[in-house]
């Protein structure tokens, strides 16, 4: 029972440990830079807002809830933990590793594991949709943590993308940066759109709103990203809206 049951231990202890490595990236700071020191050192055009990193914790606050899931008594019948344990592992790792790498200000380096995170997101996240009549249980402490996760990770790795092309001075094949920055934007809302819609996700679009009006907002004096970025939320949180009121299969 203890064999079958060691997933379990597993993604906890993975999990405690990116809990550890998040708080000593900034009660260290590890590297001896803080997070946001390093995101203002290689600013760009869509580095959001900094109130937009607390989502973070709504983040962490739902993975918990996934972590204690499977240890409640009535699930086992409906093991729907067991079949992603593995990649929730490896997301963990790549997690911690991220913020070794950005924090030594191995910003390349971070990129390649942030893709790699992303990549066993997308795992779980199309293992969690395939959950048939999901319970209230799976529906908010199983499917919920990644449709937040994913949709955070997809704009993370759009940020770190131009970061590292901000750090090796980019030319950007002649255009400017708000020109791409808006191209960017425009990317991240038919990605939103692509990704939830096939599952009827109106959480996974509300991520890229709260991130856009993020960006809009940091950089309001730029008016091409200002205007874009608020156009795209209010077109994201429209379509999520419709999703909501929508016929769907699933909910989240």
């Amino acid at each position: 029972m203890i064999r079958n049951n060691s997933y379990k231990w597993w993604n906890l202890l993975f999990f405690l440990g990116v809990l550890v490595v998040n708080t000593l990236s900034v009660t260290l700071p590890l590297g001896g830079n803080s997070t946001s020191e390093i995101s203002d050192r290689y600013h760009t055009l869509l580095t959001p807002a900094g109130y937009a990193f607390s989502i973070w914790s709504l983040i962490y606050l739902l993975l918990a809830g996934f972590i204690v899931y499977p240890f409640r008594q009535g699930t086992s019948s409906r093991d729907s933990v067991r079949p992603i344990s593995i990649w929730f592992v490896l997301s963990c790792i790549f997690n911690m590793g991220w913020l070794f790498l950005w924090q030594y200000l191995y910003i390349e380096l971070s990129l390649a594991v942030m893709l790699l995170m992303l990549i066993t997101l997308i795992v779980i996240y199309r293992k969690t949709r395939s959950i048939t009549s999901p319970t209230p249980g799976e529906q908010w402490l199983v499917k919920l943590p990644f449709s937040l996760y994913l949709g955070w990770i997809s704009v993370a790795t759009i940020v770190n993308v131009s970061v590292v092309l901000e750090k090796n001075q980019w030319d950007g094949f002649g255009l400017s940066d708000s020109t791409w920055a808006v191209i960017m934007l425009c990317v991240g809302t038919l990605l939103a759109v692509i990704v939830s819609f096939p599952y009827r996700d109106r959480i996974y679009p509300l991520v890229f709103v709260w991130a856009f009006i993020a960006i809009a907002l940091e950089h309001k004096d730029t008016g091409s990203v200002f205007i874009t970025g608020l156009v795209a939320a209010g077109l994201l949180l429209l379509y999520s809206t419709w999703l909501l009121l929508t016929p769907r299969r699933s909910k989240f």
